[in-house]
């Protein structure tokens, strides 16, 4: 682990700006920013309304088009007036920030490595959204390097490596999972004898606690933080277990099994003391009780069937259903507590991603990019728009769609669109 020649400066600006709290929890973010993977609390919910019910045919106006972020899959964090994300850029993994009234480019850093991953397997470009907190940019890259940057003009405050400084080890496609910062400690997923996961210092980098009870692999789940019992825990998930542990010292509070295949990439959904997951590869979701008695915990299974099985588009919950792509079935609307079907759709659009925000839901077609609009409907798949972006790369359409600030923001390799979906 390095630290930056500008740390004091920084820690100083962050310690100003209330940077105790985290990005999920900060007071003072506004409140259609969306600064981190799956939104502000990792759900994929947006909380803005006044949004387009509707879209016309050729869709909602193009406010405007950025260029040259560079080749991967990396969706984008917006905060602070400035859009952040990643991508290969000739020799390396960068971090990009661009001004979010214009997409003009803010700044770019170099970060990470290439790896060795194939074009077949999605390239070798970056995974990971980057997660800002108050003044501060987490990004992590392919091949293990996580670094934290100053959001205003990008420059180094410190960096580590999960595979070199943890002994982790790359998973087959590369590190894609993105940090999480809970109060003062930005938690990853290194994996390893030394411990899945890894709680570091925000303002340092220096390490704050390493999870001795769970020594799996990392796979390709982004851990999010929720409170369950009374206490917050990190939810992470691996292809063996799903687990709880303390963001404050990295005790595993409980641990269950919970096997996947090939790759496990969903986010897990928390609601009270239940976690939903599921996976691709035939393997399916599962319902999850943790109870908690005597400052103890306990866990049981409620169901696991082959209702939902998603293999990287992530799952929604609203108003007690869960709504995403199910392989074999299209997409799917499925009571969370029961596992039952209300309804699926398999014609109207292919496999893709799903995000949400005012009523809606904006889809995304991972193989044609078509991007459509839904309402968020239980009794059926009810489509109110649809429309194709220009100058589309041919590759995988994975970026999750973000919707902050009246804007939509649609990432396809080194070109980002935003979109104007408020209503008028």
């Amino acid at each position: 682990m390095r630290l930056g020649k500008r740390l004091a400066t920084v820690v100083l600006g962050t310690v100003l700006a209330g940077g105790g709290l985290s990005a999920v929890a900060r007071a003072d973010a506004p409140k259609g920013d969306w600064p981190q993977f799956r939104g502000p609390a990792r759900d994929n919910i947006s909380k803005e309304t006044g949004l387009l019910k509707s879209w016309p045919k050729e869709g909602p106006p193009l406010a405007w088009k950025g260029t040259g972020i560079g080749d991967g899959h990396s969706s984008v964090a917006v905060a602070g007036g400035k859009i952040f994300t990643t991508g290969l850029d000739g020799d390396g993994v960068y971090a990009f920030a661009l001004n979010e009234a214009d997409g003009k480019p803010a700044w770019k850093t170099k970060f990470g490595g290439l790896g060795n991953n194939q074009e077949s397997q999605g390239g070798k470009g970056s995974r990971s959204t980057p997660t800002v907190d108050g003044d501060m940019v987490y990004v992590e890259g392919p091949v293990g390097e996580v670094y934290c940057l100053a959001a205003a003009d990008g420059k180094e405050v410190w960096h580590t490596n999960l595979r070199t400084d943890y002994g982790g080890g790359v998973p087959q496609w590369g590190y894609s999972d993105s940090p999480v910062v809970e109060g003062d400690v930005v938690i990853c997923v290194p994996g390893g004898r030394g411990g899945t996961v890894l709680g570091l210092d925000k303002r340092t980098g220096k390490e704050v606690w390493r999870s001795k009870g769970l020594s799996d692999g990392a796979h390709y789940v982004s851990p999010i933080v929720a409170e369950i019992g009374g206490v917050r825990q990190a939810i992470v998930m691996t292809a063996a277990h799903l687990a709880g542990i303390s963001p404050k010292d990295g005790k595993v509070l409980w641990v269950t099994e919970r096997k996947g295949a090939t790759a496990v990439i969903p986010t897990p959904v928390v609601k009270d003391n239940y976690i939903f997951v599921t996976s691709g590869y035939g393997v399916g979701c599962d319902l999850f009780k943790v109870d908690a008695q005597g400052g103890k915990f306990s866990v049981s299974k409620v169901y696991a069937n082959k209702n939902m099985v998603n293999h990287h588009g992530g799952v929604i919950l609203l108003d007690g259903n869960l709504y995403g792509y199910s392989d074999g079935k299209g997409w799917v609307c499925m009571d969370m507590m029961t596992g039952d079907i209300k309804w699926k759709e398999k014609e109207a659009l292919g496999k893709g991603t799903i995000s949400y925000a005012d009523g809606r839901f904006y889809l995304r077609d991972e193989r044609k990019g078509t991007i459509v609009l839904i309402e968020a409907d239980p009794t059926a798949f009810k489509e109110v728009g649809r429309f194709e972006q220009p100058d589309k790369s041919g590759k995988p359409y994975w970026p999750h769609l973000v919707i902050a600030n009246g804007k939509l923001y649609v990432r396809d390799m080194d070109n980002l669109f935003c979109y104007d979906v408020k209503a008028k």
